[in-house]
Parts: structure tokens; sequence; C-alpha cells
């Protein structure tokens, strides 16, 4: 049987693994600029995408892609090396994604064709939520429209990842998905009910995706929205009762009355 202490148990640490934990969980400047660091690598890594989505089967961007694929895999392999729960990490919706990325940058290299798989790295900023804190924190524009970043991201992973979709399982078949800019216009039209019809999505397939793309897209469009138009919260936890979100101007736990220790606009 499979021993599952020997996965989420921590080992011993070695030098390396000391420092790999700090770097990840610590809250010293090293450790702060290298958090930042990965935010950025997964920044640039999603433009790199977009920016090569046009070229196919140069050799060049193949060896930059398995360049980027074994970055990606150390970083994965260190970070489940200080995880305490490491079995838990692996087969975590977040995890089998990294892995699904991984796979699709180094894939090219056997000749395989998993190029939509790659968008999955866009989920890798759910990952940098556990920074946010520290975000807000050291930026002031963060701290203000925290709900409105967090609810951009989600429709903007979302819109990348079904346009990676559209495109992989259309453009072969389909003459209207000729590049990822057909298959991008049909999903904000899809995204938004605009609905032209000048580009439709063909067969069964296409119409399950297209019922996907309205009924999970519109749901983040309208969040969005929401988030954009409604009063501005203060982000702060009760250390009384827990309470999460309170009136930007509040002074004291609008459900236990307690005073909040920060002052007005979220600062603590």
């Amino acid at each position: 049987m499979l021993d599952r202490s020997r996965w989420t148990k921590s080992k011993p640490l070695s030098g390396i693994g000391t420092l790999l934990r700090e770097l990840y969980e610590g809250e010293g400047g090293r450790a702060v600029r290298f958090r930042y660091g990965l935010l950025l690598f997964d920044v640039l890594t999603i433009i790199f995408l977009v920016a090569t989505s046009f070229v196919e089967g140069d050799p060049v961007l193949e060896l930059i892609d398995a360049t980027i694929g074994l970055l990606i895999l150390g970083e994965f392999l260190a970070r489940l090396s200080v995880s305490r729960h490491r079995l838990h990490d692996l087969f975590h919706p977040l995890g089998l994604a990294d892995i699904a990325v991984i796979i699709s940058f180094i894939a090219p290299i056997s000749g395989h064709g998993l190029g939509f798989l790659r968008a999955l790295r866009a989920l890798r900023l759910f990952r940098s939520y556990r920074i946010a804190s520290r975000m807000q924190r050291d930026f002031p524009f963060v701290r203000r429209n925290y709900d409105t970043i967090v609810a951009g991201t989600h429709l903007f992973v979302f819109l990348f990842v079904m346009t990676a979709i559209v495109y992989e399982t259309q453009h072969r078949q389909n003459p209207a998905i000729g590049n990822y800019i057909d298959a991008l216009y049909f999903t904000v039209a899809t995204l938004t009910t605009t609905g032209f019809g000048d580009i439709t999505l063909t067969g069964t397939e296409g119409r399950v995706l297209s019922i996907v793309m309205m009924i999970v897209g519109i749901s983040l469009f309208l969040r969005m929205v929401q988030v954009l138009f409604r009063p501005r919260k203060l982000h702060h936890r009760c250390a009384s009762c827990g309470l999460s979100e309170h009136e930007s101007d509040a002074v004291h736990c609008k459900r236990c009355g307690a005073l909040l220790a920060c002052e007005p606009g979220g600062s603590s």
C-alpha cells in the first residue's frame, strides 16, 4: 500500500531545502523578491505564448519552449520538495495544470501537438494569490482595487484558456478560425453575448463549447461589472469574529462591533 505519511509529512530539510522553504514561505526581503520574480516569470511566459501563437514549426521557438518547460519543471519540483502536503499539492487541480503545462512545453521536441495545454499556464496566476496580502501592503493601488484585480484575473484566465481551446479544436476544420485572433474574436463575442454570427463553431463539440463559454463566461463578466460598480470594500480580518470585508469607512466590525485595528482605506 502507498504510505501517505511519506508524502504528507515533512522530512528534515537539508541546507538547500531550508533555503527553498525560506524563499517560498518566508517574509524576509529575499523571499518577497523571489516570489515577485516568480509572478513576473508567469506574466512574461503568458506574454510569450500570446506573441508566438502565430508561429508554428520554428526550431528556435521549440528550443525556447523546451527551456521554459525545464524551468517550470524545476520550480514545480522545488515547490513540491518543501510542501507539507505533497500528495495533496501534486494532485490538486493547479498541480495537475502545472504538469500539463510542463508536458505541453517539452512535448514539441517529440513532435506532439499539445499546444493548447500551454494556455493552462494562465492558471498559474492563481498560485500568485498567496502573495496577495504582501502586494496589498506594498502597493496602495492593489489594496484599493483588490477585488477588481481578482475578478479581472479570473476573467482573463477564462478568456485565455477558452481562446486556446477554440483555436486548437477548430482551426483544422473550420475555415473561419485561421489564427488566435479569430478565436479570440469569437470568444469575446460569445462571452459578451454580442454574437455577430460571422464566426460559428462547427460540429456538436463546437456547440457544447459555445454553451460552456456562454454560461461560465457571462458569470465571470457580470462579476467583473459588479465589482467595478459596487461600493468599495475594506479588506481587513476582524480579530474577534474573523469577518474580512467591511465598508470602506468602517471603524468597528459590522458583525460583532469590535474595533478594527486598521485605518479607513485598508491600511493596517
